[in-house]
Order: structure tokens, then C-alpha cells, then sequence
């Protein structure tokens, strides 16, 4: 692409749910090892990028209360930055973001944001670095980053960098809620009364257990503690079903047969409780847009 060109590029930066999540112990420097099944949804925010014949970065609208540099798409775009400037490259962007995810809420958007910016980025700028080396720098920004990179619905272990594609998960229908709380992923985990010590499971166990609806959160008891509406959410939606939290919270979803049927539970909720339903999808969308279905 000519770097002259003032055309803008949008991509899509989509949710994901944590369809189980088991801590199974935690590290010497503080971080936990945990097993979980990632899959994206057909919903997010969306970013769009222009480059720039100068070095300059920009970002609209600002994100109030948050420097600008810390940012995680700034970030995320000045970890590539750097890359291009020791090749000699000098590349700069302006970014909009349409933000739809709610922060704090367990659906990674922070995390695929910056995955996106990356991705994003790396075409426009011509960097050809591959998924792999987008993972290596990514990860320095946040666990969860490598997965957004990567494009697949996944099984993770470690602290999230053991990653291996599920391009077979079935691509269910979920009806989201957002509890309007927000969940604090370190106090969670530093939370005393945190289950750290669920039995590691082979990969083929959680998905059984996974097909047959059968598989917890491990954050779940302790963030409802925290946040009590969380727990309320939970109790709304377990009378449709069994629902679960995604992350760290606050996002509870529950796998519903069809778009129609995830319609006719939204409409028994409370009116005042943020919903959304969305199609699970083993690739993500960002992925689509940017290097086709294949």
C-alpha cells in the first residue's frame, strides 16, 4: 500500500468469552497457571486507521481519565513503531476507535484493541511480521493479546501463552449481559478465598465437559462476591439455562439454541440490564476482514 494514501482501513475488534476457566495453581512471581477455552463473537468495537508520511500518532475521541500513552492501542502501535523505525521505516497513523465493549467486563476488548491496532498496522505499514512475532510482542501488553493476534478460538494453558486452535468448537448463539459494575482482574486474583487448586484437565475432558454443558469459571464465586450484581445476573439467566461469567467479569452469557431464542430471554430481562447476542465464531472477525475466511 502506498503510504501516501489517505484511505482509511476498518477492522473489527471483537469480544471473546471464556467458555470455562480453571485456576489450577499460582506461580512463583505472582501469576496464575490456568486452563480455558477461548472462542470470539460476531461483536466488538471497531478501529479504523489512516496512515500517516510522518511518525505521528493519533487517537479519537480520547478516552477520558486514560494518558494517551497508556493507552493499549497506543501502545500496541509504538511497540510496531519501534520495529519499523530499525528497519529505517518511518510510519505514523491516525486511529478511531468505536468503542462498544464495556471496560471491565471479561470480553477482552482492551486486549482486542491493541491485537487488532497490531495486525492492523503491520499490513498498512508493510512491517510482514509474522502472527507468531506479532505474539511474541503482543503478550508484553497483556496475556490475553497473543489470542486476539492468533485469530482462533483456542484451548489455553499457563498464564494464557500455551495456546492450541479449536477450529472445531461448535459456533453457538449467547445472550450477554453486562452488570453495570466494574471488575477488577487483580483483585480478584489476589483475592484470599480464590479457588487455585482445580485438577488439571486434558484437553479432550474440558471439552466434553464443555459439549455437555458441564464447566464453571473458577473466578466466578469471587467476583459475585465482590460485586454482587454480578451474582444477580447469574441467578436471572440460570432460569434460562446455565450461565457462566466470561474473564474476570463482569459479563455473564448464557449458549442459547438460536438467535431468535436468545431474543425471547433478553425480552424476559429486566429492562434497565445491558444485553447484546451474539453468534460464536472460531475466527476472528478482525482475521476475516484482513486475510480472508481461510
Amino acid at each position: 500500500m502506498d503510504n501516501n494514501t489517505t484511505a482509511w482501513l476498518t477492522v473489527p475488534a471483537p469480544a471473546k468469552l471464556n467458555l470455562m476457566l480453571h485456576i489450577t495453581g499460582r506461580r512463583e512471581d505472582g501469576y496464575h497457571e490456568l486452563q480455558t477455552i477461548f472462542q470470539f463473537l460476531d461483536y466488538g468495537d471497531q478501529l479504523s486507521f489512516q496512515i500517516r508520511t510522518d511518525d505521528t500518532l493519533t487517537l479519537t475521541p480520547e478516552i477520558s481519565g486514560l494518558n494517551f500513552e497508556d493507552n493499549l492501542i497506543i501502545k500496541a502501535a509504538r511497540s510496531l513503531q519501534s520495529h519499523a523505525n530499525a528497519r529505517g521505516k518511518n510510519c505514523g497513523a491516525n486511529i478511531r476507535l468505536e468503542k462498544t465493549l464495556p471496560m471491565g467486563g471479561g470480553l477482552g476488548g482492551g486486549s482486542s484493541d491493541a491485537a487488532t491496532t497490531m495486525l492492523a498496522l503491520n499490513v498498512l505499514w508493510q512491517l510482514e511480521l509474522s502472527l507468531e512475532e506479532l505474539a511474541k510482542i503482543g503478550v508484553k501488553l497483556g496475556a490475553d493479546v497473543p489470542v486476539f493476534i492468533k485469530g482462533q478460538a483456542c484451548w489455553a494453558e499457563g498464564i494464557g501463552e500455551k495456546i492450541i486452535p479449536l477450529p472445531d468448537l461448535a459456533e453457538n448463539w449467547f445472550l450477554v449481559a453486562c452488570p453495570n459494575v466494574h471488575s477488577d482482574t487483580k483483585e480478584i486474583f489476589s483475592h484470599k478465598e480464590l479457588t487455585r487448586d482445580s485438577q488439571i484437565l486434558n484437553m479432550r475432558h474440558a471439552l466434553e465437559g464443555q459439549a455437555a454443558n458441564n464447566s464453571r469459571n473458577d473466578c466466578q464465586l469471587v467476583a459475585s462476591k465482590l460485586n454482587p450484581e454480578i451474582g444477580k445476573t447469574l441467578n436471572l439467566l440460570n432460569k434460562f439455562g446455565s450461565a457462566k461469567m466470561t474473564g474476570t467479569g463482569a459479563c455473564v452469557f448464557l449458549s442459547v439454541a438460536s438467535e431468535n431464542k436468545a431474543t425471547q430471554v433478553a425480552n424476559k430481562l429486566p429492562a434497565e440490564l445491558t444485553t447484546f447476542i451474539a453468534k460464536g465464531t472460531n475466527l476472528s472477525s478482525a482475521h476475516k476482514v484482513l486475510f480472508g475466511s481461510v
